[in-house]
């Protein structure tokens, strides 16, 4: 059972990582270094391993960035640009490592890993058709990024044509950077024109991309290092170092700093020590070691979580710490009622990045520390979040230091607190507390739930105090009038929030999944739950194995899938949204128990029928998955013209091969449409 201090931490955790995204990737003001920002995700994953059940889709564990700004156009990752779990040091290297061998893998003694220098920069995704540039975008959430492709253009690092032979497509992912040097100047030619400097050359880099005019971006120092692909047609590579060689090939910049690892683990650390120790020699920052399995066949079949591969991990070295004083303490109210404490720091600059907060959990971590306001400490930047303090200077106490004391009733609702004996943090009182609601109601309006723009948090706060709303179906039965009740809101702006909210209820069935907040549900399994199920009753009526049965679904998200729609309470939302109007668009379906089901296809070369994304749909609405790469467990390989070395693999491991016709019968085609 989760104990109440866990709950809350978990809350807050989520609440601040989410800050702080939204301050690093879109608004390119991030308050905390990578350092900080680790050790607070850390302890996020951390807890969330000891009590799964608390993992809910607005969990920064289940996504990755943010949302793509809206000054730019969107552009979709076709497969998705994700994340990368983090190991702090040898030991969690060897956990990653073994559980790779143990868990997942069917082989074991010819395991090869690259080792690849982690760069602190921008991710951004290049397409190139038939070896012309056609577009660039940013990682966004790792979904949807923006289009900066006029700004791209700029960078003299990237190709606007490719070497030949080149692949009919392909999507490029690299890592935009300023080299320390350059970015010196920058700032200082900044400082001689009066205008802002830049804390860090990620922060230059990211805000460089991000130009309306693409003039300001080509006067930037910007540099690229390619280090992978997304999608690629017409070519294909064996290992990551193959991509690499590819890549350099097609006249693409790559880090050939870049090294293969045979030998295990320990080979690896070696490796990563070595760039430790040529860290501070580097022209550019570099904060880790990303360490990826070599074989293209073995990441396939390792796969991926939701927002990091299964093959791939970033040994990141030890974060810089440093000193400063705590001036004040304020406090912050979770969805739970847990009240924790924040320190107010003294400006201080921590690996290029000011930071004047930190967190300090809860007062037994307090109590821990021996903390007073006024104290000297040291701080900890280990992400782009909000520092910890990891020690206090005692010996430089001076005797006028304030002990911070257990609050007396709630900072916003004024309600007395309490403090159970068995619990850490004490506790708000009023269930009905505005801040105890409002993350339910902020991640249901958000853009990747039910996207009611304008609907922001400050309106929520108002609705929900003056008991306009407890849940988020009271949102449907507001009126025009409810609106106009608020402060600062017109005829035409209440107007306007009220169409927004009526048009939210025929959003995807995907959006409504993830806004319900079904916990391990996010927003990619929302997706693939929609394109399963026509209605969230017949989702309802499927059992635990019937989920499991689905590629993508693992047993911890059926039962919790079974388990929401067995709660009574749930159940009684669901029909106050019905019976409010909410009626969700069904999305794609596929077929369940359908002649594909629980088949793994490959498809490769020139088909005359469909196109490659035609077929992988075809087999994904027959109850099949399509795989990009083949190994032992692809059960059929349709192959066109010129299939190439998909086609040889498939022979040497005795995959069934089967061409067109033998296709259009397997999956019982009608030549009237795709289904």
């Amino acid at each position: 059972m989760v104990d109440l201090f866990s709950q809350q931490r978990h809350t807050e955790l989520c609440q601040e990582i989410n800050r702080h995204n939204r301050l690093y990737y879109s608004q390119d003001q991030p308050e905390i270094s990578d350092a900080e920002y680790d050790s607070l995700f850390r302890e996020l994953l951390g807890i969330e391993a000891e009590y799964p059940e608390l993992i809910t889709p607005e969990s920064p564990s289940q996504r990755v960035g943010t949302p793509a700004s809206k000054k730019f156009a969107p552009v979709e990752h076709i497969i998705p640009m994700l994340s990368l779990k983090n190991a702090k040091n040898a030991e969690e290297f060897h956990d990653f490592d073994t559980s790779i061998r143990k868990n997942f893998l069917a082989r074991n003694a010819d395991l090869e890993y690259v080792c690849e220098m982690k760069l602190d920069g921008v991710a951004i995704e290049l397409t190139y058709e038939d070896g012309k540039l056609f577009r660039a975008s940013t990682r966004g959430d790792g979904f949807v990024g923006e289009d900066i492709t006029e700004n791209i253009k700029t960078i003299d690092d990237i190709p606007h044509t490719l070497t030949a032979p080149y692949p009919e497509l392909i999507d490029v992912r690299g890592e935009i950077y300023i080299n320390l040097a350059d970015f010196q100047a920058l700032n200082r030619a900044q400082e001689d024109a009066g205008d802002k400097t830049f804390a860090n050359p990620r922060n230059a880099a990211a805000g460089s991309l991000r130009q309306i005019d693409a003039k300001v971006t080509a006067q930037r120092p910007l540099r690229i290092f390619c280090y992978g692909v997304g999608r690629m047609q017409g070519l294909e590579t064996a290992s990551q170092f193959e991509t690499l060689q590819l890549l350099a090939r097609l006249g693409l910049r790559v880090n050939l700093r870049e090294t293969t690892c045979s030998s295990g683990a320990e080979e690896v650390i070696n490796i990563f020590c070595q760039f430790q120790d040529r860290r501070d020699t580097l022209p550019f920052e570099i904060d880790g070691v990303v360490v990826k399995v070599n074989e293209i066949t073995l990441q396939e079949e390792l796969g991926m979580v939701s927002r990091s591969p299964r093959w791939a991990i970033a040994l990141k070295f030890p974060p810089r710490q440093e000193q400063t004083i705590v001036e004040g303490i304020s406090l912050q109210v979770g969805r739970t009622g847990a009240i924790t404490p924040v320190a107010h720091l003294k400006p201080v600059t921590v690996s290029g990045v000011t930071v004047s907060r930190a967190s300090l959990h809860n007062w037994d971590e307090i109590e821990r520390l021996d903390l007073r306001i006024g104290d000297h400490v040291v701080v900890e930047r280990a992400g782009d979040v909000i520092p910890d303090v990891v020690k206090v200077l005692t010996e430089k106490r001076t005797g006028n230091e304030r002990l911070i004391p257990l609050p007396t009733e709630c900072p916003e609702c004024s309600t007395p607190v309490h403090k159970n004996p068995d619990e850490v943090v004490p506790r708000c009182s009023n269930p009905h507390c505005p801040a105890q609601t409002i993350e339910r109601m902020k991640h249901f309006v958000s853009r990747d739930a039910m996207d009611i723009e304008g609907l922001g948090e400050k309106q929520l706060v108002q609705l929900i105090n003056c008991s306009k709303i407890t849940d988020v179906a009271d949102l449907y039965l507001l009126s025009k009038e409810d609106m106009c009740a608020m402060e600062r809101m017109g005829d035409a702006l209440a107007e306007k929030l009220i169409l927004a909210i009526a048009a939210s209820k025929n959003q995807p069935l995907s959006k409504l999944l993830f806004g319900l907040g079904v916990r391990h549900v996010g927003r990619n399994t929302a997706k693939i739950l929609a394109r399963r199920f026509a209605s969230l009753d017949e989702l309802a009526k499927c059992t635990t194995d019937q989920l499991i049965a689905i590629h993508e679904i693992g047993d911890k998200v059926a039962r919790s899938i079974v388990d929401y729609f067995a709660n009574p309470g749930k159940i009684l939302l669901l029909e106050k949204l019905h019976q409010a109007g909410v009626q969700p668009q069904e999305e794609a379906v596929v077929q369940q128990g359908g002649p594909l089901t629980g088949k793994t296809f490959v498809i490769t070369g020139s088909l005359s029928k469909w196109s490659r994304k035609e077929a992988e749909e075809l087999v994904e609405k027959a109850g099949g998955r399509a795989a990009g790469s083949v190994s032992k467990k692809t059960d059929y390989v349709l192959a066109g013209e010129n299939a190439g070395s998909k086609l040889a693999k498939a022979e040497k491991l005795g995959v069934e091969v089967v061409d067109e016709e033998t296709f259009a019968q397997l999956i019982e085609f009608k030549p009237n449409g795709l289904g």
